[in-house]
Formats: structure tokens, sequence, C-alpha cells
């Protein structure tokens, strides 16, 4: 049976804000957009769900996303412009080399380059 990853995307990154309400699209739900527009033509669209989550608590470093597998460990990355083609094609690169990893590890050097600068955290997997 194959370990089911998944692909956190934070809808509430870079929204805007009026008399406490948001307003129009946000920069996640935009990122998000794009992540499954791209991911219709993806080999991994099968085996590595997208899920969108309304916060990540990452908001300093919006839009955020994050990579999780069972005995893997978890990334979550931020700094990711919403309006960006780059950025999303990267995700689902750096997704492919995080479902390829037995452990998840994502050396810098190999993860494309919108992901080398914007890591939020690197989280150990539990133990068995």
């Amino acid at each position: 049976m194959k370990t089911q990853h998944t692909l956190f995307i934070c809808t509430t990154c870079a929204s805007t804000w009026k008399d406490g309400k948001r307003e129009g699209k946000s920069g996640g739900e935009q990122l998000l957009e794009q992540i499954s527009n791209l991911a219709k033509n993806w080999e991994l669209q099968n085996d590595f769900r997208i899920q969108e989550v309304s916060c990540m608590s990452s908001c300093n470093r919006a839009c955020a996303v994050s990579f999780t597998a069972s005995g893997k460990y978890t990334y979550l990355f931020g700094d990711l412009p919403a309006n960006d083609s780059e950025s999303a094609t990267a995700v689902l690169e750096c997704a492919s080399q995080y479902y390829a990893k037995p452990d998840g590890l994502l050396p810098w050097s190999e993860r494309p380059e919108p992901l080398k600068k914007g890591i939020v955290a690197r989280i150990p997997p539990l133990p068995n």
C-alpha cells in the first residue's frame, strides 16, 4: 500500500481585509488555483493529494504550503508569490522530489529556487 502524500495550501495567505471581512480572492487561493491547474497533468496527481487549509499560522511568510506523509519529514514553506507561475511549478517539482525520498528529506541544493529561501519549518516524522 502506498503512503498518502498531502500538499497543504493556505487559502487565507495574502488576504485583503476591510472592516474585519476578507475581500476578493486571497493570494493563497490564487496559488491553489494555479497549482491545481498544473496538477491536472502532473504524474503524481493520483498519489499526492492537494488540500486547502484555512490558515497555517504563517501570515508573515505568505503564501505558505506544506508537504507531509506518514513516516516522512514535514516541510512548511512560505514567501511564495501568489501570482507567479514559477511558484506553482516549483511547488509541484519539489513535491515530486519529496515523494521520491523515502524519508522526505529535501536537501537545500536540490530544491527549486523559490523553495530554497522560503523554508519556515522542517518537522521530523513521528517515531514508529
